[in-house]
């Protein structure tokens, strides 16, 4: 009896072990994944552009006459003040060496004026002359009218004589201004260049002054050279006063409007700006890519909002990247897009319960780059599987690989 109790023991025995060797031998092991749950937290959509800072009023200082710009009194960078500080001098034109020819042809101008004005001053003198003598007629015939031996009429045509007389005087002198004006215009052509700076004219230069209190941007002439009328010199601007142009795809700029706040990083300092959109070109323009693809661009100016401390050292021209938020929420559903994959048209994840994968059918709304807005289908909690492999399938056995 003893013998047979024994033989069975060791046969269960015997039976657990092989068992358990063929369990060991021919299971399938859990598959390793990355699990991530499923949040409720703020949800932003963002289109994603560059942009460079541009300073809003730039004030260009051009030269009013031709001459000579002297070196420039200013450098890039220099900070001015408005209708104080000197960007710019300029010299005016000085007159130019005479030839033979022209020098004989301006003297005998010279000449010609002298002699009008002689001509002039003499048409002056017989003009008072003729004056004093209808002045004299008029007041001899008044008093014979007062005696009554002559009638008004004489005395009406003495006066009208006189009127005329005074009239001519005026002429002539006015005859007299254009002969001296013609005298110093036929003079100033035989003035020489002068050894001086400035010559010898009563204007020795232009000064020009900064329009704003603000900062050099760039000096167009540097060096002493000859200008024409018109010509930019400096240009200044207030480095406090920075927008940003971003460069937008048309499809995008649609979908935002003026207050379109925007998130601006990667400008160089420790922490994000943060601006707003003032306005959007209403003419967009065919881009090339780098692909070789034809894209419909617009320029976005957005105004920086972050205060000046915060953004020390950003100047003009310097190169930004924005986060133009599009659509946001609060306390929003939402897996990672990593997790999402599409079965028999629809959205799908895998959810990990007691360590078995299980297909859930899911619908999202909204999703940005990393994230989906989930309208149904998942709870606050679950977890999810992301980037999941062609080796998982509903039931699958799986582990997380942070549990390894």
């Amino acid at each position: 009896m003893k013998l047979n109790l024994r033989n069975v023991v060791l046969s269960t025995l015997l039976a657990a072990v092989i068992s358990a060797l063929l369990y060991v031998t021919f299971r399938t092991d859990p598959i390793p994944v990355d699990l991530q749950p499923v949040t409720r937290e703020n949800l932003q959509i963002t289109i994603n552009a560059d942009g460079k800072t541009k300073i809003r009023d730039v004030y260009e200082v051009a030269t009013p006459i031709a001459g000579t710009a002297i070196r420039s009194p200013v450098e890039v960078g220099d900070t001015v003040i408005g209708n104080e500080t000197v960007v710019a001098v300029v010299e005016p034109v000085t007159p130019s060496l005479l030839d033979g020819r022209s020098r004989i042809q301006a003297e005998a101008a010279v000449r010609e004026a002298e002699a009008a004005l002689h001509v002039a001053e003499s048409e002056i003198s017989q003009a008072e002359e003729e004056l004093a003598y209808a002045q004299s007629q008029f007041n001899r015939i008044q008093t014979l009218v007062l005696r009554g031996v002559t009638s008004e009429t004489q005395l009406e045509d003495a006066a009208q004589h006189v009127a005329i007389r005074q009239a001519a005087r005026a002429a002539a002198f006015a005859r007299l201004d254009m002969a001296t004006g013609s005298l110093d215009r036929a003079r100033a052509v035989l003035l020489e260049p002068s050894g001086g700076r400035f010559g010898d004219l009563p204007t020795c230069c232009v000064e020009l002054r900064a329009p704003i209190d603000g900062t050099v941007l760039s000096v167009d002439v540097v060096s002493e050279r000859p200008v024409s009328v018109g010509t930019r010199l400096v240009s200044i601007g207030d480095r406090n006063n920075l927008e940003i142009v971003a460069d937008l795809l048309s499809s995008d700029a649609v979908r935002i409007g003026p207050g379109t706040m925007a998130i601006v990083e990667r400008w160089g300092g420790p922490n994000p700006l943060s601006a707003r959109l003032v306005s959007v070109d209403p003419a967009a323009r065919t881009i090339v890519s780098s692909l070789g693809i034809e894209e419909q661009r617009v320029d976005a100016t957005f105004e920086l909002l972050s205060p000046l401390g915060e953004r020390k050292g950003l100047g003009d021209g310097f190169s930004v990247f924005l986060r133009v938020i599009e659509w946001q929420a609060e306390d929003v559903l939402q897996v990672p897009l990593s997790a999402l994959f599409r079965s028999e048209g629809k959205w799908a994840v895998f959810v990990a319960d007691d360590s078995v994968a299980h297909k859930t059918e899911v619908t999202i709304g909204r999703r940005n780059g990393t994230n989906a807005q989930i309208i149904n289908g998942l709870e606050e909690g679950q977890q999810v599987i992301t980037h999941p492999s062609d080796e998982i399938a509903d039931g699958v056995e799986i582990v997380s690989r942070s549990q390894m």
